[in-house]
């Protein structure tokens, strides 16, 4: 591992020099030297800033999506911090498409160590109008997508001796919200999905976690956020009273993916600004 490509390796490297390998292992528990991570809907919005942070904190990492473009985008970005990777699309809707970046990936690094679920759809429609073909596609895509790539990469993750799996879940996975029926019902599946391989799983070594966004303007939810009454709504029963950052999501991935997290399983950390605890906030 070539010390200039691998800066916080480098780090604790020069830590343990100092102070001695005793002392030095608490610093290693958030460091993800080593390790090979694959982000499926890891090259937009906050997969994207999850990708990326995993770079930094010394994972090599696989940001993947369906647009080649962006898929080159993040690729290049994730190398100009320092890590390796692999330019690969994928199509969370087809096995084939999910196994072949499985292959991928373990052709290039030889392992697979964690595993982000990012990929996502959303849409707000009366849910009496709502047709079977979106209903199923939302489905498809934030439920189905979310146990295909789990299972596609299981036995990398079992072979790993650490493997974690960090599924992105939603305030909709505990609350309702207006006129997105389909995606609260598909988010409230994935949370129960990763309790269920939380326990399942844990025999095996693999530690499955969620993450649960508050409410972060993104590509996917811009339009329904900025200027407007739902956006204001949110904000006022936000305690933050105000709206995430990317960037501000990559702290908890980087405690679900490390060894800080080896006795956490089957669990949703809510990163909203205090929206699900909240009651009256004026």
């Amino acid at each position: 591992m070539p010390s200039d490509l691998y800066p916080v390796c480098r780090t604790v490297e020069m830590v343990k020099i100092a102070k001695g390998v005793a002392s030095v292992a608490r610093k290693e528990w958030f460091s993800l030297c080593g390790r090979a991570a694959v982000v499926i809907g890891g090259t937009s919005g906050l997969g994207r800033a999850i990708a990326l942070g995993l770079a930094e904190q010394g994972a090599d990492v696989v940001a993947s999506g369906r647009s080649d473009e962006k898929v080159w985008e993040t690729g290049r970005e994730i190398e100009e911090a320092g890590s390796r990777t692999i330019f690969r699309a994928v199509n969370v809707n087809g096995r084939e498409s999910i196994d072949s970046l499985r292959d991928a990936v373990l052709a290039e690094f030889g392992r697979a160590d964690i595993l982000v679920n990012a990929a996502g759809l959303t849409g707000r429609v009366p849910t009496a109008q709502v047709n079977e073909g979106t209903w199923n596609s939302l489905i498809d895509t934030n439920l189905n997508g979310v146990l295909r790539a789990c299972q596609s990469f299981y036995p990398a993750l079992k072979a790993s001796g650490h493997g974690r799996i960090i599924n992105v879940a939603s305030l909709g996975s505990f609350l309702a919200f207006y006129q997105v029926a389909g995606y609260c019902a598909s988010k409230a599946a994935v949370l129960s999905l990763t309790r269920s391989l939380g326990c399942e799983w844990a025999a095996d070594g693999i530690c499955v976690n969620a993450i649960a966004p508050g409410v972060f303007p993104t590509e996917l939810n811009d339009e329904l956020l900025e200027g407007t009454e739902r956006g204001r709504e949110i904000l006022t029963r936000t305690p933050m009273h105000r709206f995430g950052r990317p960037e501000e999501l990559v702290g908890a991935a980087i405690l679900l993916a490390s060894d800080a997290a080896s006795f956490l399983t089957g669990q949703c950390i809510a990163v909203d600004g205090g929206y699900l605890a909240s009651g009256v906030n004026s």
